[in-house]
């Protein structure tokens, strides 16, 4: 069984909120996974020894939080190329973050990003059955890519 690590920063618990679903699909996909907010990972031997990534953070000033660049910096410690990844975000307007996170991951990070691009959603829409499949299905996309 794959092993996922689906790691994310929320801070109205909608962010929050996409990863759990992410990772229904994940695991509607067969695989094991592991659910953490950025801030609960201490080091970059913690995020080493996944089969796949999934980062999440949502748009705050057209960035991402300061917490998540962070992440990522020590993320990039962990010799994360040619690992399965995604990235996802929710915004109010402008959705900035998943994009960065995701072109991070494929450009600096050198992983083998799923096809479907970053999983962007407005806060609005993160609740809503629309939503919800949104973020199993990309879930299910990731464990498919890592089957």
């Amino acid at each position: 069984m794959k092993k996922v690590l689906v790691a994310y920063s929320s801070r109205t618990g909608k962010t929050e909120t996409m990863a759990n679903y992410i990772a229904e699909g994940l695991r509607i996909g067969g695989c094991e996974v592991e659910v953490k907010k950025i801030s609960a990972i201490e080091d970059s031997d913690s995020i080493a020894g996944y089969d796949g990534y999934v980062f999440g953070c949502p748009t705050y000033h057209k960035d991402m939080t300061g917490g998540m660049k962070q992440f990522l910096f020590m993320a990039q410690m962990a010799n994360l190329v040619g690992k399965i990844g995604g990235a996802f975000g929710s915004h109010t307007h402008s959705g900035e973050s998943a994009p960065m996170i995701y072109d991070t991951m494929m450009h600096v990070f050198k992983m083998d990003v799923t096809d479907l691009g970053p999983l962007n959603l407005t806060e609005a829409m993160v609740g809503e059955q629309d939503g919800v499949k949104a973020c199993q299905d990309y879930g299910k996309a990731i464990g498919e890519k890592l089957s």
